[in-house]
């Protein structure tokens, strides 16, 4: 069976310098080598793994291109919620195994790590995923998750927007749509008639 892919940087500090650039620069058409070293001043090669990792956490798509979740991230009423958007895509399997895995402590990762990629706790690449999921966590807000969540249920009519005191709606409208089928006929008192029915019947 193949280890669940969990995305990492072995220079995992230079996923939190990306990121805090991420927030400062323009917006690119698309995430380069080049926007990397030139805009966001991520020279060398240590830090060329981290448009990998973006594409894995959401950030950008397949093809380099930033994402809604980059767009959200720079924002700053929104940096938290997605970032955390972005630990819980990137490190799904992580969150199969323990939906709080953002909560545990260093020791507690590695154990998990360990459990769901089989790989040894002291090996370079556990502690890179370590490292790398760290690093993401620091920018995530999890409770503006929750809370974003809480207020979209309370902008839908049952909790309040548009609710009177009981639960009872403020106005409901209706609307029906009718068909007819007229027949095939140049008798303009057939058409009065059904016409006048529909009046009389449905209409009032």
């Amino acid at each position: 069976m193949a280890e669940p892919r969990i995305p990492y940087v072995t220079a995992y500090g230079a996923v939190g310098r990306t990121l805090s650039k991420i927030k400062e620069a323009t917006t690119p058409d698309r995430f380069t080598q080049d926007f990397l070293a030139t805009k966001l001043d991520q020279k060398g090669g240590s830090p060329k793994p981290v448009i990998p990792f973006l594409k894995r956490t959401g950030f950008l798509a397949s093809d380099g291109a930033p994402t809604q979740l980059y767009k959200r991230f720079r924002n700053n009423s929104q940096t938290g919620a997605a970032a955390a958007e972005a630990l819980r895509q990137g490190y799904r399997p992580l969150y199969e195994a323990n939906e709080y895995a953002h909560e545990l402590s260093d020791d507690e990762l590695k154990g998990l790590i360990v459990q769901v990629t089989g790989l040894e706790g002291d090996s370079g690449t556990a502690k890179a995923m370590i490292g790398s999921f760290k690093a993401l966590r620091e920018f995530a807000d999890f409770e503006a998750v929750v809370k974003s969540e809480v207020e979209d249920d309370t902008d839908s009519p049952a909790n309040g927007a548009g609710a009177q005191a009981g639960g009872v709606l403020g106005s409901v409208k209706l609307g029906y749509t009718i068909n007819l089928n007229l027949p095939a006929t140049s008798d303009v008192a057939v058409f009065n008639a059904i016409f006048k029915s529909l009046r009389d019947n449905l209409l009032r």
